[in-house]
């Protein structure tokens, strides 16, 4: 990814959160990056990952970034997110090394950080097929800032949130031909799966939405309220005019 993504905001703003998991999720974007960067391909061609954060409690989707990888990205995710928060936060991200300066700069002091590393090997009955997944053998935890505390670091949420990602997008499912052909598609439809889940899908475990949850809304919305909301900010069309020849 060669270009700076502008942020996507569901109206996610002013959390009282606790405690926030973030994670990262892979796709790709027109051709996937061995085939990426020819002649006559976007410059949007290849990998492209969507950075998420998620309130541990209210299971909040509480930003939301579409790009590449590395450092600079993070920082854009990580200002972003710091700018939605009213207050001291624990957080948890997994060993991805550019979190580590990101979240300094974000938040300075004014945060307690850890990281959580799960340490991957072989199946200790050494049977596995082509699309095996690698065993967890263990987790590796880590204290960066502040005071953390140990029984809540996880990324079990934001992990969990990456799967329903892939189950509700079938763009983001392994070895498919839905794919993203267009960047501007990708992130739309990032938008309408965020705002459904945080607004509109009641949580199993809740009970409720995400948004209700965290107080941001008093109510569970539904479609049609999203669609007039939309509506009432659009540009209003002015009524077409005659052409002179007819």
């Amino acid at each position: 990814m060669g270009q700076v993504t502008e942020f996507h905001d569901v109206n996610v703003r002013g959390l009282n959160s606790k405690r926030i998991q973030c994670d990262e999720i892979w796709s790709f974007c027109y051709a996937k990056e061995k085939n990426a960067h020819k002649d006559g391909q976007p410059d949007f061609a290849g990998d492209i990952w969507t950075w998420t954060s998620l309130d541990a409690d209210s299971k909040l989707i509480c930003n939301w970034f579409v790009g590449g990888r590395d450092a600079e990205y993070a920082n854009y995710f990580m200002n972003d997110l710091a700018d939605r928060l009213n207050n001291r936060v624990q957080m948890t991200t997994d060993g991805h090394k550019p979190y580590l300066k990101a979240v300094e700069g974000a938040f300075g002091n004014d945060i307690d950080y850890a990281t959580l590393v799960k340490l991957y090997g072989p199946s200790p009955n050494g049977r596995t097929t082509r699309y095996s997944p690698a065993q967890c053998n263990g987790a590796k935890k880590k204290n960066r800032t502040g005071n953390p505390d140990e029984k809540h670091v996880s990324t079990s949420y934001a992990e969990r949130q990456n799967l329903n990602i892939r189950m509700g997008m079938r763009r983001f499912t392994r070895l498919t031909n839905a794919f993203s052909k267009k960047y501007e598609n990708h992130c739309h439809a990032l938008a309408l799966y965020f705002v459904f889940y945080n607004f509109i899908r009641k949580h199993a475990t809740l009970k409720t939405t995400p948004a209700v949850a965290a107080g941001l809304v008093d109510e569970v919305y539904t479609m049609e309220m999203i669609v007039d909301l939309v509506e009432k900010r659009a540009p209003k069309t002015g009524r077409p005019r005659k052409s002179e020849n007819t």
